[in-house]
């Protein structure tokens, strides 16, 4: 057994992981942290914006896998395109909501 030091929002945490998996935790740790630098400073504290990353992530995640498994889709029209991103929009509003509730 192993373990990594990640650096995730300018503090430092103890991770084990399985030999040889060293480098691999540390890239995720990475982009957790490049997460949050990314969302900036969003008045909420530490455990909610680490949750937020994580949704975020797992938005990702989702996507690319949904991307992977299903067909290729025919090329949308302006309309379709502008109402994707409108609901991917919705989505990440409605997280930022519940993120804020107290």
């Amino acid at each position: 057994m192993s373990e990594v030091t990640l650096s995730i929002g300018g503090k430092d945490y103890a991770v084990a992981c399985g030999d040889g998996e060293e480098e691999h935790v540390a890239k995720l740790g990475a982009s957790i942290d490049a997460k949050l630098t990314a969302m900036g400073d969003t008045g909420v504290n530490e455990s909610r914006r680490l949750l937020f990353a994580a949704l975020l992530l797992a938005d990702e995640v989702v996507e690319l896998k949904a991307r992977t498994e299903a067909p290729a889709p025919a090329p949308a029209e302006d309309g379709e395109t502008a109402s994707s991103l409108e609901r991917m929009a919705d989505r990440l509003e409605s997280c930022a909501s519940l993120l804020e509730k107290p």
